[in-house]
């Protein structure tokens, strides 16, 4: 998806997938997936061969605190040979004192490419609408999809095409699960949510995965919902901005949904299990699963820094 400036400069902003062309997303993957094993046997910490990014400064905006995203756009840059330069909410306060157009029209002047992670989705719109370099979605209340362009290419590397795959989504249809429809949509696989109505996902992604061909269930029941799935998802329950009060209702809410072995039993043999992470051990998955033989969680963590470093390269053209 190519994404207009006020100015109308044609710039390639990844601000969700169902926002980007499939040929696209495919070409992306292909390209992680060469990067990643580009660098096997090269020491750990060395920059790559190629230096596409090399000249090039990226800012990373981080109005919510991060590990995994600040972690890997920043190693993904370096190893590229670019330089970053991290800025905190606290650092900018955006849209409080100067406006986001402003804010994204001073940074198009000293930076090559913004990555922002933040709270609602207009701030990230509002950026992409006026700044002159690209603009990444690290992460926004409403959708997550450089988690799942890891997903996707960890998916593939164990099990091939995700096509005409079964995905199971158990617990809150949250930003990461938005992603995954989104995603259901552009790469031609099934997904069914399982979870309390109080928290299905929006009806809006919903409907457009549906519309795009994919086979969108919603099963109350977590067992028959894992049935026959080729990969199993679940995230936390909870935020660390809830309440006390709010996580106490929303575990008793989530509780009958917890990935553990028995769950895992229903799925296919060869399942796999995701999980972005952090996870709490023992509330949305055991420890059973995240460390059995079904669960790519670090495969599936490494993988956010090679899909981020295609995202990267295709949003620069490089």
């Amino acid at each position: 998806m190519t994404g207009g400036t006020q100015r109308d400069k044609t710039v390639n902003h990844f601000l969700d997938i169902h926002k980007t062309d499939p040929a696209d997303l495919r070409a992306m993957i292909d390209h992680a997936r060469a990067m990643k094993g580009a660098r096997h046997g090269r020491k750990h910490g060395t920059p790559d061969d190629d230096q596409p990014l090399a000249g090039h400064m990226v800012a990373l905006i981080f109005e919510k605190p991060s590990t995994r995203t600040r972690v890997s756009f920043d190693v993904g840059v370096r190893q590229m040979g670019g330089e970053t330069m991290v800025i905190s909410g606290a650092d900018m306060q955006l849209g409080h004192g100067e406006t986001i157009a402003d804010t994204a029209r001073v940074l198009s002047r000293y930076v090559d490419l913004i990555m922002i992670r933040t709270f609602d989705e207009s701030v990230l719109a509002e950026m992409a609408d006026y700044a002159d370099v690209p603009v990444i979605n690290g992460l926004t209340d409403r959708t997550h999809p450089c988690q799942i362009m890891a997903d996707v290419m960890t998916y593939e590397e164990h099990r091939g095409p995700m096509a005409g795959k079964k995905v199971v989504w158990s617990g809150d249809g949250n930003n990461v699960c938005a992603s995954f429809l989104h995603a259901a949509a552009q790469f031609g696989f099934d997904l069914t949510f399982t979870g309390p109505p109080q928290l299905d996902p929006e009806e809006e992604f919903v409907g457009l995965a549906r519309k795009a061909g994919s086979e969108v269930r919603i099963e109350r029941d977590p067992a028959k919902a894992v049935a026959d799935a080729d990969l199993v998802v679940t995230d936390t329950w909870v935020s660390m901005h809830d309440s006390q009060s709010a996580k106490e209702r929303r575990h008793n809410m989530l509780r009958p949904y917890q990935v553990n072995d028995a769950l895992m039993a229903h799925a296919k043999p060869d399942a796999l299990f995701m999980h972005c992470l952090p996870a709490h051990r023992g509330e949305e998955v055991t420890s059973q699963v995240m460390d059995g033989p079904q669960s790519v969680v670090f495969d599936e963590a490494e993988n956010r820094l090679h899909a981020q470093k295609a995202i990267m390269r295709w949003c620069l053209g490089l």
